[in-house]
């Protein structure tokens, strides 16, 4: 199994066994949160010349950079193609479906995934956030969901507004994060496609991981036993939502995140948690490390 990577934008990754570590420090400001598509490609072009030729899990730190996944699966469009796809499975307590006129931002990536030609498929695993309720109804992109090529597999939230606009099929609602997974499972049992796997643990509930955004209701064992039911059909993966603190320079930056409510962190504070995070990071790399059928590349 080739090494874990580690995109350093925001320094919240620690201790990370084997891992290789890219500094991209210097992008935080530039890349955090949102930004300008001509930046993402200029960033994508970075990766392309630094990147080894095969790597294992990516590590992206805060979740402000979810984003990143978009460059990751991107770089896969060589091997896979439309008569040979591939899902993208998502774990993540927002739909990062949302509509964002600056360019590209870690709550819009994913309408992006959809649009791939050698993506047949991506699920969004664990939502409860409100992002998917009726009022944020036209925040969200459509198109996706209308082509059939996005589903939010959620709970918490009163989704009858999209089963009025004829997108039901689009939305699966539980009452338990052990029913959501176990129907996902059985929906995946039969297939055999090759699957990207991208995790956001702001999934996970806040008594097992602190994150920086609001947190959904999963525990670990339910994106473990994900891992090991997808097994060797798994061909690259990412992990996000680590913990970190960041003062944008950026008027508009600071002015967009505020509207998140994202708390102020003591220094005291972010260092538990970012050991708690670790701990958590490596439990899903090694049970990577077991499923995974190849590398990332």
């Amino acid at each position: 199994m080739s090494s874990p990577i580690i995109l350093n934008f925001d320094d919240s990754v620690i201790n990370i066994k084997n891992a290789i570590t890219l500094d991209l420090t210097s992008w935080q400001d530039d890349i955090r949160f949102g930004c300008s598509k001509s930046k993402f490609n200029q960033l994508k072009h970075y990766l392309d010349q630094h990147l080894p030729e095969t790597y294992g899990t990516v590590l992206t730190g805060s979740g402000d950079y979810h984003h990143i996944s978009l460059l990751l699966i991107e770089r896969l469009k060589e091997k896979y193609s439309s008569q040979n796809p591939i899902q993208v499975v998502v774990f993540d307590n927002h739909p990062d479906n949302m509509r964002y006129m600056f360019g590209i931002h870690c709550g819009s990536w994913v309408s992006y995934v959809a649009n791939l030609p050698f993506v047949s498929h991506v699920h969004v695993l664990g939502i409860t956030s409100n992002d998917i309720g009726i009022g944020h109804l036209w925040e969200n992109r459509w198109l996706p969901l209308m082509k059939n090529k996005l589903t939010y597999w959620c709970m918490d939230v009163d989704i009858t507004w999209a089963k009025r606009l004829g997108l039901g099929k689009s939305f699966k609602r539980f009452d338990t994060p052990d029913e959501l997974i176990v129907a996902f499972l059985s929906r995946q049992d039969h297939d055999a496609q090759p699957v990207y796997l991208s995790i956001d643990k702001d999934v996970l509930s806040e008594e097992t991981v602190k994150t920086n955004w609001d947190q959904g209701r999963l525990e670990s064992y339910h994106v473990l036993d994900t891992i090991s039911a997808l097994n060797s059909r798994i061909i690259g993966s990412d992990i996000t939502g680590d913990v970190s603190t960041w003062q944008y320079k950026s008027r508009l930056k600071r002015f967009l995140s505020s509207l998140d409510e994202q708390p102020a962190i003591p220094t005291e504070t972010l260092i538990k948690w970012q050991t708690q995070q670790q701990k958590i990071n490596t439990q899903i790399i090694n049970a990577l490390k077991e499923s995974c059928k190849e590398p990332s590349f």
